[in-house]
C-alpha cells in the first residue's frame, strides 16, 4: 500500500473513531449536565435537520474546491465544535443551548464531511496502488473496528475521568484526521479546470439530483441503502433495546452491536481479498440475501444467542454488500457531481434514523414486539426482491463510459 491510500484511510479511520466515540459520550455528558432526558433529545433533534440541509447545500461547494481541503475544513469544524465544549464548561458552565449552538455547527461539518471524503475516493485510487474493490473492503473493515473499539473506548474514558473532559479526547481525532489528511497532496484533491462550475448554485444542485433521481442504477442502490438504514435502526434502536429490557438483560444489548460490528469485520476483510474474483453479480446476491438470513434470524427474538448469530449474519453480508456499493459509486457517479450526488444521498441517510424509529414504535405500541420486528423484516425482503430483479443490477462490472442520459446531464452542467 502507497503512502495516499494509507494517508486517507487513516484519516478515515481516526474521523469514524472520534464520532463512534462521540455517539456514546455526548448523550451522557448532556444527560450529565441537565440532568434531563428530555434535554438529550432536544439536543438530537435541534442538530438533525442541519445535519440534513448542509450535506444539500454544501455538496455543491465540495465540487467546487478542492476535495482534499474540503475534507479537512469539514473534519475542522466538527473537531472544534466538540473541543470547545470542555473549553466552555471550564470557562462559564455548559448550558443546553451551548449544546444546541455547537451540535447545529458540528452538524455543518458531520455529513459534508463525509461526502468530502467519499467523493476524493476516486482520486485515492487513481494516485494509489490499490483498486477501487480492496481499497473499499480495507475501509469497511477500518469502520468495523472504529465500531468495536469506539463504545469501548468512550466507556472507558468516561469511567476515567468522566464529565466533559473526554470530549476534548473525542475532538483531538477529527482533529489529528484532518492533520492526517493534510498529508494527501494537495493536487490529489484538485478538480481539474475544464470541469469547475460557471452557473448559480441552485443550478449545479438540481443538476446533481437529476443525475441521482434519472439514473436508475444510483436510484436503486440509494433505495437500498434506505432500506437498510431503516431496517437496522429500527432493530438496534428499538426493537432489541426493548427485547432485552424484557428479559432483564439490558447489559447485553451492547453486545449485538459487537457481533454486528465483528461481522462487518469479516465481511469487508472477505470483499478486500476475494472481490476480484468472480462476477460482482455474486458478491451483490450474497450480501442481499446474507442480510436477509440475518434479519430473519435476528427478528425471530427466540434466544439471546439467536439475536447475536442473526446480528453477526447481518454484519457479514453488509460488509460486503456495502464495499460493492461503493466501488459501484466510484464508478458511476459523475467525477464532476459526486459532492451533490453523494451530499443528497448522505443528507437521505441521516434523515432516514428518526423514521424508522418513529415507525418501529408505532409498530411496537399497537401490536407486538415480534410483531413488529418480522414487519420490519419484511421490509428488506421487498427489498431483496427489487434489488434482485432491478434491470439497472443485473450487469455490474466496470464500464468505462457514463450512460447517455448522465451525458446529456453533465454537458447541460457544463453550459
Amino acid at each position: 500500500m502507497t503512502f495516499i491510500p494509507l494517508s486517507y484511510l487513516t484519516s478515515y479511520f481516526l474521523s469514524l473513531l472520534g464520532n463512534s466515540i462521540a455517539s456514546i459520550a455526548l448523550p451522557l455528558v448532556v444527560l450529565q449536565t441537565t440532568g434531563s432526558v428530555l434535554g438529550m433529545g432536544v439536543v438530537a433533534g435541534a442538530t438533525a435537520v442541519p445535519a440534513v440541509l448542509a450535506g444539500l447545500v454544501m455538496g455543491v461547494v465540495i465540487d467546487r474546491i478542492n476535495r482534499r481541503t474540503s475534507s479537512v475544513v469539514t473534519d475542522l469544524v466538527s473537531g472544534l465544535s466538540i473541543a470547545a465544549l470542555p473549553l466552555i464548561d471550564i470557562v462559564s458552565g455548559l448550558s443546553i443551548g451551548w449544546f444546541v449552538l455547537l451540535g447545529i455547527l458540528g452538524s455543518l461539518g458531520d455529513v459534508p464531511g463525509m461526502t468530502a471524503r467519499d467523493a476524493l475516493l476516486p482520486a485515492i485510487v487513481r494516485h494509489g496502488s490499490l483498486s477501487a474493490e480492496r481499497l473499499m473492503g480495507i475501509r469497511e473493515t477500518l469502520g468495523a473496528v472504529a465500531m468495536l473499539v469506539g463504545p469501548a473506548a468512550a466507556g472507558t474514558l468516561m469511567a476515567l475521568f468522566g464529565g466533559a473532559a473526554v470530549l476534548w479526547i473525542t475532538g483531538a481525532t477529527s482533529l489529528l484526521a484532518a492533520l492526517v489528511t493534510l498529508l494527501i497532496p494537495h493536487s490529489v484533491g484538485a478538480i481539474p479546470a475544464e470541469r469547475t462550475r460557471s452557473s448559480n448554485a441552485w443550478s449545479e444542485m438540481r443538476d446533481g439530483w437529476r443525475v441521482l433521481f434519472r439514473t436508475p442504477l444510483l436510484v436503486a442502490t440509494t433505495l437500498l441503502s434506505v432500506a437498510s438504514v431503516a431496517v437496522l435502526v429500527a432493530l438496534q434502536g428499538l426493537i432489541l433495546p426493548v427485547y432485552f429490557s424484557l428479559l432483564d438483560q439490558r447489559g447485553l444489548l451492547g453486545f449485538v452491536l459487537t457481533a454486528l460490528a465483528a461481522g462487518l469485520l469479516v465481511g469487508g476483510a472477505v470483499y478486500a481479498v476475494g472481490s476480484t474474483r468472480g462476477r460482482r453479480r455474486f458478491w451483490f446476491v450474497s450480501g442481499l440475501v446474507g442480510t436477509m438470513l440475518g434479519i430473519g434470524i435476528l427478528a425471530t427474538l427466540s434466544t439471546v444467542w439467536i439475536v447475536f448469530s442473526g446480528a453477526f449474519i447481518i454484519g457479514l453480508a453488509s460488509g460486503l454488500f456495502s464495499s460493492l456499493i461503493g466501488v459501484l459509486m466510484i464508478e458511476r457517479i459523475p467525477e464532476q457531481m459526486r459532492g451533490r450526488v453523494m451530499g443528497t444521498q448522505n443528507s437521505i441517510m441521516t434523515a432516514v434514523p428518526p423514521l424508522a424509529l418513529v415507525a418501529a414504535a408505532v409498530l411496537t405500541e399497537y401490536t407486538t414486539l415480534n410483531v413488529a420486528a418480522i414487519a420490519i423484516a419484511g421490509i428488506w425482503l421487498v427489498a431483496l426482491v427489487g434489488g434482485l430483479f432491478a434491470r439497472s443490477l443485473r450487469n455490474l462490472e466496470p464500464r468505462a463510459e457514463p450512460t447517455e442520459r448522465e451525458d446529456v446531464v453533465v454537458a447541460r452542467d457544463a453550459q
